[in-house]
C-alpha cells in the first residue's frame, strides 16, 4: 500500500476551514477531475442533501454534466419526487431487489464491516473468524479487530446477515453505468461519515484516479454543518423530507429527517438516539414501516439486537 497523502491532523485542519474556502477547494477538485477525463464525468446523485449541494457545485461550473440515480425502490417517496424534479438524471436499476437480497445473502445490520465479517465467518472464512475474535491473520491480538468482538453473538442469530445490499442496489449499478458510458463518477461522501471514508480520503485525497473504479469525492473535508450552511445560504431546493434548516443550541439542524438513504437499511441504527429513524418512520410513513417490520422481517432482526422500532410510549416492539 502506498503512503497516505494526508494525515488525520491534515483532515482536522481542512475540516476547520471556513465554508468559502471549502467551496473554492471543492470547485478546484471538480475542475481537475473534469479536465482529466475531458468532460466525461457524472454526478452520483442520491437525492439527499449532500449530493444535492454537490450537483449544484458541479453544474455551477459545468451545467451539462449528467447525474445518475440508483433507484433501489427503498428511498423515501419525498426523495424520489425530488429526483424527478431534477433535469438530466439517469435512473439506474438494482442488480436484484431487496427481498431477494435478504433471502439469499442477509439483512444489513450494525455496519458494513461487521455484517461482512458475520457473513464470511458463517461460511467458515478463517480471516473473518479471527477478526471477530479480536485477532490478526497470524493469530496475534489486534487492537483494531477488538471492536468486532462484541458482535460475535450475531453468529448465532436466527436470520442471515450481510453487507451485500449496498453493492447490489447502489454501487454495482453505478459502476456499470460508468463503464458503459466511459464517464468517471463524482460523489458527495464526506470523511466525517465513517472510519472507512476517512481512511479512503487520507489514502488518496479527493480525487482517486488510480482506483479500479476511479471516483472524485470533492466534499471529503466538509462536515454536516457545512452542508446545512450551504443549503441555507444558497437557498437551492432540496428534498422536502428534511423540513426546514434551523439553528438549535448553536448548530444547524433540520426539522425533518436528519439523514435519508434506503428506508429499510439498519446500518448504524443501534447508534441513534430515540426517536431513531425507524421510530420516526412509524409516524411519518406508516405503510412503509409496516411493510419493513412485518413483511420483510426487520422487526425480528431489531428485536434480536435490542433496537426499538416503534415510537416511545406505544408499547413494546410487538
Amino acid at each position: 500500500m502506498r503512503e497516505a497523502i494526508y494525515t488525520k491532523q491534515d483532515l482536522t485542519t481542512m475540516q476547520a476551514w471556513p465554508l468559502e474556502r471549502k467551496i473554492r477547494e471543492s470547485q478546484t477538485k471538480i475542475r481537475e477531475w473534469y479536465e482529466h477525463y475531458g468532460g466525461k464525468v457524472f454526478v452520483s446523485f442520491s437525492g439527499g442533501k449532500d449530493s444535492t449541494l454537490l450537483l449544484d457545485l458541479v453544474r455551477g461550473l459545468y451545467p451539462d454534466v449528467p447525474a445518475a440515480y440508483a433507484d433501489t425502490g427503498m428511498e423515501y417517496p419525498e426523495i424520489q419526487d425530488f429526483v424527478r424534479s431534477i433535469p438530466n438524471v439517469v435512473w439506474l436499476q438494482p442488480v436484484m431487489p431487496f427481498t431477494q437480497i435478504i433471502e439469499q445473502y442477509g439483512y444489513p445490520v450494525i455496519s458494513k464491516d461487521v455484517a461482512k465479517r458475520i457473513y464470511y465467518a458463517r461460511k467458515g472464512s478463517n480471516w473473518a473468524i479471527k477478526q471477530l475474535n479480536g485477532m490478526n491473520s497470524d493469530g496475534s491480538p489486534s487492537w483494531f479487530c477488538g471492536r468486532y468482538m462484541k458482535w460475535r453473538f450475531l453468529l448465532e442469530a436466527p436470520f442471515p446477515i450481510s453487507e451485500y445490499c449496498c453493492g447490489a442496489m447502489k454501487t454495482r449499478p453505478l459502476h456499470k453505468y460508468a463503464r458503459q458510458t466511459g464517464r468517471a463518477a463524482i460523489m458527495g461522501t464526506m470523511a466525517c461519515e465513517s472510519k472507512r471514508r476517512e481512511g479512503a480520503f487520507l489514502q488518496t485525497g479527493c480525487n482517486a484516479y488510480d482506483k479500479k473504479e476511479p471516483a472524485s469525492k470533492p466534499l471529503s473535508f466538509w462536515t454536516e454543518q457545512d452542508a446545512l450552511q450551504y443549503l441555507r445560504l444558497t437557498g437551492i431546493p432540496y428534498a422536502s423530507i428534511y423540513g426546514e434548516i434551523v439553528e438549535k443550541n448553536g448548530k444547524l439542524v433540520t426539522t425533518g429527517a436528519q439523514r435519508t438513504g434506503c428506508m429499510f437499511c439498519m446500518f448504524g441504527l443501534h447508534l441513534e438516539k430515540e426517536p431513531n429513524r425507524f421510530q420516526r418512520m412509524a409516524l411519518t410513513h406508516p405503510k412503509q414501516h409496516d411493510f419493513c417490520i412485518n413483511k420483510l422481517g426487520c422487526g425480528k432482526v431489531l428485536d434480536y439486537i435490542g433496537v426499538p422500532y416503534r415510537p416511545s410510549g406505544t408499547g413494546e416492539n410487538l
